[in-house]
């Protein structure tokens, strides 16, 4: 007989359910709140390094809390905030995506490119064409991922130069100014609901929609099973491949809307348009709380992530670091997130009750 797959009904569930008959409430409850508690102090010391971050570049710099700095900055940490969730679905499966910034930058390029050509073009279906072009290119990661059984380390290291290369093929040495693109193209991210930009509030809505799905729905509930445990996911009669199939390609539609709130906001695009945008979107999942493991995670905590970075880099601007440092930061905030990550994860299987 198939087991059910309500077993897997909790997140990060997947161990042990098919094979051996459930534990105690007692047992199983403690290393889970214990796995909770360390999760709320880690968002808790988030919200702290975020504040202290804000008072540190407000003393020295009070224009950091104006109105037009903030709307900068939540404007480019909507876009981040929108890779990062579509990032998170990937690293939940214990698979990574290096390829997000290529994919951003290639459906950044195709909808511009299509809004400069074809003015009278809704921004609807230019939006359309953008995410259905990060979808397949999202599907060929998946693909080389589950079919072609390539560590998905190598085959999105692969894709990111072979996306560059196409987009650096399509574009040439063209590039799409302010001046080549429609006005309501070049408005879209910048007008407002209530105060707040479109990009803005484009993030949230994608953001509340993936905390949905992975909260509420069967389908993120076995995203969450089969990071936790793979085998004992298909044990209990879940299709891993076609679980990290999907990731992909939800990830590549994230990445071509982000393409295109990109190119509106920033008022075109080129061949080198995010070069280098992956390292931040992996530094925001893991720095917000996503296990690289597999099976842990939050897209609040992603967003969180993302937050915190933009926080730090819109300071180093204005405290006139350089850029350069933006880097080490990001390589530091990994290596920190990861570091804490293996711990909360030792001291997981280490609570009482925990399982073997």
């Amino acid at each position: 007989m198939r087991p059910d797959r309500r077993l897997l009904a909790a997140p990060g569930a997947a161990a042990a359910t098919a094979a051996s008959a459930p534990q105690p409430v007692g047992d199983g409850e403690r290393p889970r709140a214990g796995l909770l508690r360390l999760a709320a102090s880690r968002d808790a010391g988030l919200l702290l390094a975020l504040a202290l971050v804000v008072l540190v570049v407000t003393v020295q710099e009070p224009t950091f809390l104006s109105a037009g700095n903030l709307r900068e900055m939540l404007s480019t940490v909507a876009i981040l905030a929108v890779l990062a969730a579509g990032q998170t679905l990937v690293v939940l499966t214990r698979n990574i995506d290096l390829s997000v910034g290529a994919v951003l930058g290639l459906t950044a390029y195709l909808a511009a490119d299509l809004a400069h050509r074809h003015p009278s073009t809704s921004i609807v279906v230019v939006g359309l064409v953008a995410c259905a072009a990060g979808a397949g290119l999202g599907a060929v990661n998946g693909l080389l991922v589950t079919v072609g059984r390539v560590p998905a380390i190598v085959a999105t290291l692969g894709t990111l130069y072979m996306f560059r290369g196409l987009t650096s093929t399509i574009a040439g040495s063209e590039q799409i100014n302010a001046g080549d693109l429609p006005d309501r193209y070049l408005s879209f991210s910048v007008d407002t609901v209530a105060g707040i930009p479109n990009v803005v509030v484009v993030a949230v809505v994608v953001l509340v929609i993936c905390a949905y799905v992975l909260s509420q729905t069967r389908a993120g509930r076995e995203l969450y099973a089969v990071g936790s445990s793979p085998e004992s996911a298909r044990l209990a009669g879940l299709r891993p491949g076609r679980l990290v199939f999907g990731a992909y390609v939800a990830a590549g539609l994230l990445a071509g809307l982000g393409g295109l709130l990109w190119s509106s906001l920033y008022a075109g695009a080129d061949a080198t348009t995010g070069t280098g945008l992956e390292l931040q979107v992996i530094a925001a999942v893991v720095v917000g709380g996503v296990g690289v493991f597999g099976g842990t995670g939050t897209v609040g905590g992603a967003a969180l992530g993302a937050l915190f970075l933009g926080a730090v880099q819109n300071g180093l601007l204005l405290l006139r670091v350089s850029s350069l440092w933006l880097q080490a930061v990001y390589g530091i905030v990994i290596l920190l997130a990861v570091g804490l990550g293996a711990w909360i994860a030792y001291r997981a299987r280490r609570a009482p009750g925990a399982p073997s």
